[in-house]
C-alpha cells in the first residue's frame, strides 16, 4: 500500500479515539494528512441538536465548514475520507470537488441508512461509498467494508492464570442493551459465571434526555451508569482478564460492531445477539455463541472449550491496515462476498 506523499483531507466525527489511530496509520504510511473534526464541537448540546433539530443549529455548522474551506484554500488532495456523515453540509463537498477535480472523494459510514437517511443524498458527492451495514451495502449498491480492531487489542498470550470473568461487557448505553444486559447477567448468576457489565453515556443530561425518548431505558438503574469513558488500553486489559465478550447490537442495525473484532483479535469468544455474523469468514459456533434477544439462553458447554485461534490471513482482513487499504486502494468485495449472503 503506498500513500507516500498524497495528501489526503480527513473528517471524522470523534468516535473513541478511532479516528486518530486511523490518521496516525495514515501518516506512518507516508500520507499528509489534515484532519478535522466532523461536528463543530463535541459539547452535549452539539451532538444532541445535530441528532434532533439540526435545522436550528445549521447556520453555525455552515460557518465552521466554511472556516474549513478558507483554511485548506490554498491545498490541492488527492483524497478526501468522510467517516461518518452526520454532519458535513453539501455545499462543501461541492466546493471541494470544484477546487481538487482530480482528489478521489471516500465516504465511510458505521451507521444505518435506516438511523440516518441522509446518507441517500450523500452518496452522490462521492466516487467511492462504503458501508458496515450489509443491507445497505445491497439495497444501495455501496461497497461493503466491516470495521476492524485496533493493534492494542491483538493479543495471542494465553491469560487463563489470571482470568477474572467469564462474560464482560463494555458499551454505550443505548435501545435494549440495559434490558438485555440484565437478562445475560441473571443467566451468568445462575450458571456461576462471572461476569462484568461497564455501561457508558457521556454525560448524566445525554442519557437523561435519550431516556425520555426511549421506552428501553426507562428501566435503566442509573447508579449501573459510568459517565468517565475507558480507554483502548483499559478496555484491552480487561479482555485479557476474561474468557468472553458479550456483544449487544442495536435491532435495527445487521453490521458487525468493532467491539467483536476487538474481542476476537485479543483470543476472546463471542456472545452476540447479531445473528447475521455466521455469514463473515472469522465466523465459527466454537468461539461465537449467537443470542436470542427475544429469548435469552446461554449454552454452558461454550464456556467448556478453548478459544479456537483463527487463521492469520483472516485476521489481517480485519486489521486496521485492511480497512485502510480497502478503502484507499482496492475494494474487498471479492473477500467479503455479501451478495451470497441472506443479510436481508
Amino acid at each position: 500500500m503506498n500513500l507516500v506523499g498524497k495528501k489526503i483531507l480527513f473528517l471524522s466525527a470523534n468516535f473513541f479515539g478511532y479516528e486518530k489511530a486511523i490518521t496516525q496509520k495514515l501518516l506512518e504510511l507516508g500520507a499528509e494528512v489534515d484532519f478535522y473534526n466532523e461536528r463543530p464541537s463535541d459539547s452535549i448540546f452539539t451532538k444532541g441538536i445535530i441528532r434532533v433539530r439540526r435545522k436550528f443549529y445549521q447556520k453555525k455548522i455552515n460557518r465552521y465548514y466554511r472556516k474549513i474551506s478558507e483554511e485548506i484554500i490554498d491545498k490541492k488532495y488527492d483524497f478526501l475520507l468522510l467517516i461518518k456523515g452526520e454532519t458535513i453540509p453539501f455545499f462543501f463537498l461541492e466546493d471541494f470537488r470544484e477546487r481538487n477535480p482530480s482528489a478521489k472523494m471516500i465516504f465511510y459510514s458505521y451507521d444505518s441508512v435506516q438511523e440516518y437517511p441522509r446518507f441517500l443524498q450523500l452518496y452522490l458527492y462521492f466516487d467511492l461509498n462504503f458501508t458496515f451495514e450489509p443491507a445497505d451495502a445491497l439495497q444501495y449498491k455501496l461497497y461493503f467494508r466491516p470495521l476492524f480492531f485496533l493493534n492494542e487489542y491483538a493479543d495471542s498470550s494465553d491469560h487463563l492464570d489470571r482470568r477474572k470473568y467469564e462474560v464482560v461487557f463494555i458499551g454505550s448505553a443505548h435501545t435494549d442493551r440495559y434490558l438485555i444486559g440484565q437478562k445475560i447477567r441473571e443467566l451468568c448468576d445462575q450458571l456461576k459465571l462471572k461476569s462484568y457489565f461497564y455501561y457508558y453515556a457521556p454525560s448524566k443530561l445525554t442519557f437523561f434526555l435519550k431516556k425520555i425518548f426511549d421506552k428501553n431505558l426507562q428501566e435503566f438503574d442509573h447508579k449501573k451508569l459510568s459517565f468517565q469513558k475507558l480507554s483502548h488500553a483499559e478496555i484491552a486489559e480487561i479482555y485479557k482478564n476474561s474468557f468472553a465478550v458479550l456483544d449487544i447490537n442495536k435491532p435495527f442495525q445487521k453490521g458487525i460492531s468493532m467491539r467483536t473484532f476487538e474481542a476476537l483479535a485479543a483470543g476472546k469468544k463471542i456472545l452476540t445477539t447479531n445473528s447475521d455474523i455466521q455469514n463473515y469468514p472469522f465466523y465459527s459456533s466454537e468461539n461465537i455463541h449467537i443470542l436470542d434477544r427475544n429469548n435469552l439462553f446461554i449454552n454452558e458447554a461454550f464456556f467448556q472449550t478453548p478459544f479456537q485461534n483463527i487463521d492469520a490471513d483472516i485476521l489481517e482482513k480485519m486489521s486496521l491496515d485492511s480497512f485502510i487499504s480497502c478503502l484507499f486502494v482496492k475494494h474487498q468485495e471479492d473477500y467479503w462476498n455479501i451478495a451470497e449472503k441472506k443479510f436481508i
